[in-house]
């Protein structure tokens, strides 16, 4: 039997989850996003501390609860948790997140196993962010509802994996839900993520450049202004392979073909104090790109997404029937 999350998650708008970026995905981007009617995510370690994170996810349930706006169905948002042991924060954040029942966990850089039955207890989700096959069959191992596959082209913390291949490999074994990450930034991209076999597209990308991202304003104006060919993927920053854009780094004064092979102390939180801390300046994104055009708000990029989808659907409608 479906839980009300699993109901939720069915009557998506789009199937479509905002991804949550460290230090972009905000209560403002997660409300508006699940306002248009699909998922909204957000990283714990955004809120600075973890009084903070309190107090965002209670703006975001009120927000969604208001149901002043009966023109749309509010879908079901996401807490999304480092439960990497550099994360000091994690047990004091995950109380927080199980005292508000949040409808979605999302797992990322180490074992769900800790979380999942926590979560599935109060009728939660829980989908594990993985980037390879091996660890897509460990995290399917601790009972998780799902699995979020990193793949080539996806921003930040990026996974090397083609998205087709993935998921093929990993349906072999899993029947559960499978969101895929990596270089879909239209309605067209999701579709077709759905045609490999995922249940969910997961877009990143496109949110940095919408009005309520928390990303600085010329953070927003590169994203529109800069394609695929000004991306490296390094360790350079954050321990992990994360695709930057050049021109960020070359506006730190570093040389971006001298940091390309450097190795950082791992840090995946980027908490104040900590021993290895975040590059500030230095910009995710991925490799949908190119098909970023302007900042706008987030509703009317939603809407885009729906018509875009909306058009591939009718042309494969229309190859089907030739």
């Amino acid at each position: 039997m479906k839980t009300e999350v699993q109901r939720q998650i069915a009557k998506l708008r789009l199937p479509l989850f905002a991804a949550p970026m460290f230090l972009i995905s905000g209560p403002e981007l997660v409300i508006e996003v699940c306002k248009s009617g699909i998922v909204g995510a957000f990283p714990t370690p955004n809120a600075r501390t973890t009084t903070m994170l309190d107090e965002w996810i209670t703006k975001i349930k009120d927000a969604l609860a208001d149901g002043s706006d009966q023109s749309r169905s509010c879908a079901p948002y996401a807490a999304n948790l480092v439960v990497h042991r550099t994360n000091k924060r994690f047990a004091a954040d995950f109380d927080v997140v199980i005292k508000h029942r949040v409808p979605i966990i999302i797992t990322a850089l180490g074992s769900p196993a800790k979380v999942v039955e926590p979560v599935q207890n109060y009728g939660g989700v829980v989908i594990a962010d993985v980037n390879s096959v091996e660890y897509a069959r460990k995290a399917a191992d601790t009972g998780v509802d799902g699995l979020a596959l990193v793949c080539s082209g996806a921003g930040g913390h990026t996974g090397a994996l083609n998205p087709f291949a993935f998921v093929e490999e990993v349906r072999k074994f899993w029947d559960g839900y499978i969101v895929l990450a990596g270089a879909i930034s239209s309605g067209a991209g999701i579709l077709a993520s759905i045609a490999a076999g995922a249940d969910f597209a997961y877009m990143g990308t496109s949110f940095i450049a919408t009005n309520e991202s928390l990303a600085e304003r010329d953070y927003k104006q590169m994203v529109v202004d800069c394609t695929a060919q000004d991306l490296m993927v390094t360790k350079a920053f954050t321990g992990a392979n994360a695709s930057m854009m050049i021109p960020s780094i070359v506006n730190q004064g570093l040389d971006p073909n001298e940091i390309a092979g450097k190795v950082a102390k791992l840090n995946y939180t980027g908490q104040d104090g900590a021993e290895a801390k975040p590059w500030k300046g230095i910009w995710a994104a991925g490799q949908g790109l190119g098909c970023i055009n302007k900042v706008q708000p987030v509703a009317q990029l939603v809407d885009d997404l729906v018509a875009e989808y909306s058009t591939a659907s009718k042309r494969i409608k229309a190859i089907g029937n030739l």
